[in-house]
């Protein structure tokens, strides 16, 4: 079975192009090849284009794409979880994911806390395992492509959750915010969010859509089960904006085939996750996974074309900044060859800080250095 007419295509014309100069290119007749010189050369280029084509076929081809359709989902990041596919570094993975609720809720009047009980909330999609990712190895992930696949996104209130209520590892004497559940329709032509607010004199309004994985990650250190809901090393719940499309992201590996997983899918999330979600939806999500044998982080990394960053996550909020900038400082040493404290003043100079969430079990800091400030890598 042919894997593509492309080469059937290739292969006739190398072997008529080889059959017809066969003499030509390996006898030794200068005379005649004297003759033939200029045709020869011309024939000769397309056949080295063609190879060329046909090589970049080949590489494309050895890219195997892997279509999963998930049917079940996983509410913590562990490493028993049995993986739902094996991928090779290089590979491809096109799949989906559902929203914080299980795509439960589509309605106003529809409840969250009537719907959702802990610990089942923030399914995840996976766990995959990736070939050749062991302990001390970095999980790279492209993300090609995350998009929403549907046309509306779901936002709540709810008792008891969020930075401005009391909640659980905050304590408070106030009554609870009031539950409250707004659907926010998507216009995937425009990528404009739009928000009814009759009760506000603006009646209505649009923000632009930029959709990321609010949660991505994989099987955490020393045998723990993480709650899909918590941030930590392995990644997890961050809720930072800068996972969309375009990103590369880099996990360190804790357990044999690193068991990534992702969900939690959002279409746009201000700083912070303030109200305890964001604008919550279902997504087609398109990876390319890779390996990097030998390197170790401490926590996850992101770059696209602007920046190059780390998430740090933890209690208190200043400890998860710390974290994140450290790791950040150590990156510009080790790959950039910055002095430890050239990377201290210039980071304080031209650095950017983005909080993911201050909602989570653990608090998100993002941190960001200008990749117009960097040099070669070494």
């Amino acid at each position: 079975m042919r894997i593509n007419p492309f080469i059937d295509y290739v292969e006739f014309f190398l072997f008529t192009l080889l059959r017809k100069n066969a003499a030509r290119i390996f006898l030794f007749d200068k005379e005649k090849a004297m003759r033939k010189s200029v045709f020869a050369k011309k024939e000769c280029i397309i056949f080295i284009l063609i190879l060329s084509v046909f090589s970049i076929q080949m590489v494309l081809f050895a890219q195997k794409t892997h279509h999963y359709e998930p049917t079940e989902f996983h509410y913590t990041y562990d490493a028993r979880h049995e993986p739902v596919l094996k991928l090779k570094p290089g590979d491809i993975l096109v799949t989906q994911t559902v929203d914080a609720f299980g795509n439960r809720i589509s309605r106003k009047d529809q409840l969250a806390s009537e719907i959702v009980h802990l610990p089942k909330v923030n399914d995840q999609t996976g766990p995959f395992y990736v070939e050749d990712a062991k302990p001390g190895d970095t999980l790279v992930l492209h993300l090609l492509k995350v998009r929403p696949n549907r046309d509306y996104a779901v936002s709540t209130h709810l008792p008891y959750f969020g930075v401005l209520t009391g909640e659980t590892y905050t304590a408070m004497l106030n009554e609870p915010l009031p539950e409250r559940t707004y659907i926010w329709k998507l216009d995937l032509m425009r990528y404009v969010g739009i928000l009814d607010l009759p009760d506000s004199k603006l009646n209505k309004v649009e923000i632009p859509l930029s959709p990321f994985l609010g949660t991505v990650g994989v099987a955490p250190n020393y045998g723990e089960a993480v709650l899909s809901l918590t941030p930590a090393e392995h990644g997890g719940n961050m809720d930072c904006v800068e996972t969309r499309e375009g990103t590369t992201l880099y996990f360190p590996v804790f357990v044999d085939g690193a068991l990534f997983m992702l969900g939690d899918g959002h279409a746009a999330q201000g700083d912070g996750e303030i109200c305890g979600t964001g604008l919550e939806c279902s997504l087609d999500v398109t990876v390319k996974v890779d390996v990097i044998k030998g390197m170790t982080i401490k926590w996850p990394r992101f770059e696209d074309e602007e920046y190059i960053m780390v998430a740090g996550s933890t209690r208190p909020l200043i400890d998860a900044f710390r974290s994140a900038h450290v790791e950040l400082i150590n990156w510009l040493e080790e790959d950039y060859g910055f002095d430890r404290w050239d990377a201290l003043q210039l980071i304080s100079q031209v650095g950017v800080t983005r909080v993911g969430n201050v909602v989570d079990p653990k608090y998100t800091v993002v941190a960001k250095f200008p990749k117009k400030f960097l040099p070669a890598k070494k």
